[in-house]
């Protein structure tokens, strides 16, 4: 049985990278149905990253009537007392670009050594179905912030976070998708996500 679900995110670069790594789970037990363009942007006003993919899984049910899958990330770095987090999409403010964020954030960091630069990514990921089950999973990846960025690929602070688990020091946005999906935060939501859909069927 083929499991239909509608990728909530209206972030393009999210929504590409849940599909990637739930198809590599999943196989061709998931039916991947984009988000429909006249579906307005929810209100990300939740309180916890948990809050806001259940507000957007939701969203999307019902405006579908199919099974959602969302998902909501941060980046939590120690010097800054685990911000930007639940904030991390806009947080140099209305109209924030990736650009405008990082060049926050590293400005935020002028100054501190690289000891005090650690911090981690932190994705939760949620499916609601339209008789009202979640399903839901967290991943987490720790890294550090480096001082300026390196690297052409990923999206968001990619470039400027080094996961502790890359042994040659790459960036996010200098190693391949691959790569990247088998360590990241996003890449173990989906797979823990994904296990549970399974044992579903």
């Amino acid at each position: 049985m083929t499991l239909r679900l509608v990728v909530a995110s209206a972030n393009p670069d999210k929504a590409q990278e849940i599909a990637d790594i739930l198809r590599t789970a999943l196989g061709d037990g998931v039916e991947l149905v984009a988000r429909p363009g006249d579906v307005p942007d929810v209100d990300e006003t939740g309180d916890t990253l948990e809050d806001n993919a259940r507000l957007k899984a939701i969203a999307l049910r019902d405006a579908t009537g199919l099974a959602a899958i969302a998902d909501d990330s941060g980046l939590e770095v120690d010097a800054l007392d685990g911000r930007p987090g639940v904030h991390s999409a806009r947080y140099s403010g209305p109209g924030a670009t990736y650009a405008s964020n990082v060049e926050k954030l590293l400005g935020e960091l002028e100054g501190v050594p690289d000891a005090r630069r650690g911090a981690q990514f932190r994705a939760v990921v949620m499916v609601v179905f339209p008789d009202g089950r979640e399903v839901s999973a967290e991943g987490v990846v720790r890294g550090r912030i480096i001082d300026a960025p390196r690297g052409d690929g990923g999206f968001g602070y990619d470039p400027v976070f080094v996961p502790d688990e890359d042994p040659e020091g790459r960036t996010f946005g200098e190693m391949g998708d691959g790569f990247k999906h088998s360590i990241s935060h996003r890449g173990r939501a989906v797979r823990a996500v994904a296990a549970q859909l399974a044992a579903l069927r």
